[in-house]
């Protein structure tokens, strides 16, 4: 079975290297992103995650919204934090 990152490959290419943005179908088929977690800040960005899929999305420390596109983070070869 393929994962949801899998799927999203295949449904929308990746616009940048540094984010994956999550394909309409998947967006409106896949997960719903209802339950996300408190903000994190790491390297200078700050995002909320969705405690079902894993996607990200932009949190803004100043305002304190949560605003852009989901996104999947870049892979690297890092095992843990």
């Amino acid at each position: 079975m393929k994962t949801l990152e899998q799927q999203n490959r295949i449904l929308s290419p990746a616009k940048s290297s540094f984010k994956e943005k999550i394909g309409l179908l998947t967006t409106l088929f896949g997960c719903w992103h209802k339950n996300l977690s408190r903000p994190f800040t790491y390297d200078h960005e700050s995002y909320r995650v969705c405690l079902k899929c894993g996607a990200r999305k932009n949190f803004n420390t100043e305002t304190l919204t949560t605003s852009g596109s989901f996104y999947f983070p870049p892979k690297s070869g890092r095992t843990g934090f």
